[in-house]
């Protein structure tokens, strides 16, 4: 992160002190030269994924940031794509890596928070990537009953989950002390910069899409691998509307 093309470290003090919305306008210019961005191994993984499960003609990414997921769509989608985030600084970015970008059909940019929603039934296919550690866990009844909304009926919401670290490991204890972290900034520092790891656990996320009336698959992404005990590094969530 700390190289020529990346935000510096004085960057990132201001952007973590800034609310979460300016810190995302702030890091905006930059973002796609950090590790935040996400990688195109999981973006191809999750296209080749969902394609079989379409046709789709509309399709929508939430939280969408500098429209790395807009793309995915663009090749999956017949007849049009919106991307949205309340960042006008990501979507900025996003606007200009996109325009004129060849194939695919025509993509709406919109300025919105997705907590409300400003769709109804008008989408089959909701993606998403990397968003939902801004969410509080009690949010996300609220998140998947906008979605649900958004969707037409059939329609699918779909996104990647990594596998919690082994507990004790050294991804284990980073994650936990960022989360730590982040508690005691928003405890000691208004507003506060919402953003954790470990607060949306595969458990509680099915739970809480099946409370709001979705059916839920999850697919194995095995280009990942399987962790020791078997289970997938990485799994595609897929919850239909019913």
């Amino acid at each position: 992160m700390f190289t020529p093309q990346g935000p510096t470290l004085r960057e990132l003090a201001v952007q973590a002190l800034s609310s979460t919305m300016r810190g995302y306008d702030l890091l905006a210019p930059k973002f796609d030269r950090t590790p935040y961005r996400t990688p195109d191994r999981v973006l191809e993984a999750v296209a080749d994924a969902v394609r079989p499960l379409g046709p789709f003609d509309r399709g929508l990414d939430l939280c969408c940031g500098t429209g790395a997921g807009v793309g995915v769509l663009r090749g999956l989608c017949r007849e049009r794509v919106a991307g949205l985030d309340f960042s006008a600084g990501m979507l900025d970015v996003a606007r200009a890596t996109l325009t004129g970008a060849a194939g695919g059909p025509p993509v709406d940019w919109v300025r919105a928070d997705a907590l409300a929603l400003p769709f109804t039934r008008a989408f089959d296919l909701v993606l998403s990537f990397g968003a939902f550690g801004h969410f509080l866990p009690e949010e996300r009844p609220g998140l998947f009953d906008q979605v649900c909304a958004a969707l037409r009926p059939g329609g699918l919401f779909v996104f990647p989950m990594g596998a919690p670290p082994a507990v004790g490991s050294r991804a284990y204890w980073s994650l936990l002390g960022f989360d730590l972290a982040m508690r005691a900034r928003n405890a000691l520092w208004r507003p506060p910069f919402v953003m954790y790891y470990r607060t949306f656990p595969l458990a509680g996320v099915v739970d809480d899409l099946v409370g709001t009336g979705f059916t839920v698959r999850l697919l194995p992404l095995e280009e990942f691998g399987r962790r020791l005990d078997g289970s997938p590094r990485v799994r595609l969530v897929v919850a239909a509307r019913s």
